[in-house]
């Protein structure tokens, strides 16, 4: 046993990922859109383009369409479900919630226990860990964990060149019945305000360079080594290392810091195609290795929510992913089925321009 093993969230009844799913709305905005509208086109810009979603679309039809590309791979049926948690930030109602409209949509109704959970960007991986310890207690055979969002930016804000949307789906059951077995998870949360919004406020409002050092690098850098400890690995135990991608930067930063090369996180970046999807840009990272993944690779991943938190995961590919992944789209094929818009549509479809 190692020093930190006790540390570690360890479930009595080994459980995994027994389905996946992934999705991102088909428009983009390029960021040099933004550039030109706000700073005339002069400077950098930290992503190339961001998912936004349509008209009718939100976080509830978002969820939707992941939640069924993960029973589609789990190849169960929504009535075997226990629970159903989305994770999110931008929530389609203040009070109502947005499980139950998932569950209804997918069949889960009325045998199940539904909630919606938020932590900022790790609320999909708050989902994931409590449903590892419903299936893992054996409460319950299968949860469907969800990080997804429709995230804001205030226009012109800097904020606003990678808030996207998009997300993914989990279903957590028995390691016997697991495309990849999850190992061990660790959560590293203290109390810091880097990012946050009261409510009836419209946008939300960030501590500029105060996101990095004190909040994301320290929560995703302990999170993330701390767990290796616990679990006895180095970074070149594992063939694939994803973390929470609110730009291109930040997740190549911690890479490297914890000793991981490109070859290894880079399969898993996708901020630069379609932005920030907050409660999904971790697990949405892990979908698309999931895609590409052999049975035999580990897989490191860490989420951060901004407050702070951040949550870690030892993954383990199995046979069953071969036979299984090909039921439900890739989540490249969602990145590459874009449609481009200009500023101005963006403006009307995220409801931007206010009419009274």
């Amino acid at each position: 046993m190692t020093e930190k093993e006790h540390l570690l969230l360890k479930p009595a009844r080994p459980v995994g990922i027994v389905g996946y799913g992934a999705y991102v709305p088909r428009y983009r905005l390029p960021a040099t859109e933004i550039n030109r509208v706000w700073k005339g086109g002069v400077g950098g810009t930290p992503i190339k383009e961001k998912s936004v979603p349509g008209l009718d679309e939100d976080v509830a039809t978002m969820s939707i369409e992941a939640a069924r590309n993960a029973l589609a791979r789990a190849g169960i049926h929504a009535h075997q479900l226990r629970a159903v948690w989305v994770g999110s930030e931008s929530h389609p109602y203040a009070v109502k919630p947005t499980s139950t409209i998932v569950a209804e949509a997918i069949g889960a109704v009325p045998h199940i226990q539904a909630g919606d959970w938020e932590f900022a960007c790790k609320a999909g991986t708050e989902a994931m860990v409590a449903a590892m310890g419903m299936v893992g207690s054996e409460m319950a055979d299968y949860a469907l964990a969800i990080g997804m969002d429709t995230a804001q930016g205030k226009p012109g804000d800097a904020l606003e060149y990678t808030a996207a949307a998009g997300g993914a789906a989990y279903i957590i059951g028995p390691a016997k019945d697991s495309l990849a077995v999850i190992e061990a998870s660790y959560s590293y949360v203290t109390d810091t305000p880097d990012f946050w919004r009261r409510a009836y406020q419209k946008y939300p409002e960030h501590g500029s360079r105060f996101t990095g050092e004190p909040a994301y690098f320290e929560h995703v850098g302990n999170s993330a080594r701390t767990l290796m400890e616990a679990t006895n690995t180095t970074a070149a135990d594992y063939q694939y290392a994803i973390f929470h991608q609110p730009n291109a930067k930040f997740p190549t930063r911690v890479a490297k810091m914890l000793g991981f090369t490109p070859e290894q996180y880079e399969p898993g970046l996708l901020s630069p195609m379609i932005g920030n999807t907050y409660s999904g840009a971790a697990i949405i990272g892990l979908t698309a290795t999931l895609d590409i993944a052999k049975p035999g690779d580990r897989i490191l991943m860490a989420s951060f929510g901004s407050g702070a938190g951040s949550d870690a995961m030892a993954i383990t590919v199995t046979e069953k992913l071969l036979e299984r992944r090909d039921k439900a789209p890739k989540t490249q094929d969602y990145i590459a089925r874009r449609k481009e818009i200009d500023y101005a549509t963006y403006a009307r479809m995220r409801g931007k321009i206010t009419m009274k």
